[in-house]
């Protein structure tokens, strides 16, 4: 138990380190990602043709709907994983019809083949190395998806880093995008070139920047969730440790004070008789 509580522990310092950096980078992360959201919705207001609607702003009836689910590759993180699964099953239970799912962490990809969900594709390690680059495929995929009308919408399930102690599930629509043209009044820009070109370009990149955050979300929760439970598995085997020391303790007592009894017994039994 010794041993438990060492290797623990060195798990437990290992998760503080990275999960320092881990929290950085998503408190970094989210300005710009609601700066790039701002931009897209003012943009999308200020199109020169109202009825030229980019592909991935059309709304289409939910006939087909795609989930990415964000979960670590690795478990030891507490109720982590299994929170996001639940959220992420319920939620396609509550659509009629078939979803598609897209994982990103092996512990999502396993827990969907166990129950023989259909899989659109599988990504795993994006959070090990935390690149950039590494979500661009996912971000293909959906989009071209979305384009061909192959889905009719997407939705990511991801947690989202509140604190150390707390990692909260979160629903988010990814599209269509008709949420990011509600933004009140728009301020007056004077864009070159025009709207339509820049959303073309832009639109991409938004669901890029939305599925990396997310991902940077869910490794900051991951590390802060293992620093947690490698935390109370380092207590709970110090606890145990003390627990069985003190046992023993009282054991090797009980069983020297019955030896010096019965020696005692005897020196007295050998007097009488002398």
């Amino acid at each position: 138990m010794r041993n438990t509580s060492q290797i623990t522990r060195a798990m437990q310092l290992v998760a503080a380190s990275k999960m320092r950096r881990a929290q950085q980078r998503v408190v970094a992360s989210r300005p710009y990602a609601e700066a790039v959201q701002t931009l897209v919705g003012e943009l999308s207001q200020q199109r020169a043709d109202p009825s030229a609607v980019h592909p991935l702003l059309r709304v289409r009836p939910e006939r087909r709907v795609a989930f990415v689910v964000f979960t670590s590759d690795r478990g030891l993180a507490g109720a982590l994983n299994s929170n996001v699964e639940r959220l992420a099953t319920e939620e396609i239970l509550a659509r009629p019809g078939q979803s598609d799912i897209i994982t990103i962490g092996r512990k999502g990809q396993d827990f969907f083949s166990r129950r023989a969900q259909h899989l659109t594709a599988t990504f795993t390690g994006l959070g090990e190395s935390g690149e950039y680059m590494g979500i661009v495929p996912v971000a293909r995929i959906i989009d071209e998806a979305y384009t061909n009308e192959t889905i009719d919408a997407v939705y990511l399930v991801y947690p989202r880093y509140v604190s150390t102690l707390t990692q909260q599930p979160t629903v988010l629509q990814l599209l269509p995008l008709q949420s990011l043209e509600r933004h009140g009044t728009p301020q007056e820009f004077i864009i070159e070139p025009d709207p339509e070109e820049i959303l073309e370009t832009l639109l991409p990149r938004y669901v890029e920047v939305q599925l990396y955050q997310k991902l940077l979300e869910t490794t900051a929760s991951e590390w802060s969730a293992r620093l947690i439970a490698m935390q109370n598995a380092t207590d709970n085997a110090l606890e145990i440790v003390q627990a069985l020391t003190l046992s023993y303790n009282k054991a090797r007592q009980a069983a020297i004070t019955t030896e010096i009894s019965e020696i005692a017994g005897a020196a007295e039994a050998l007097a009488a008789a002398g």
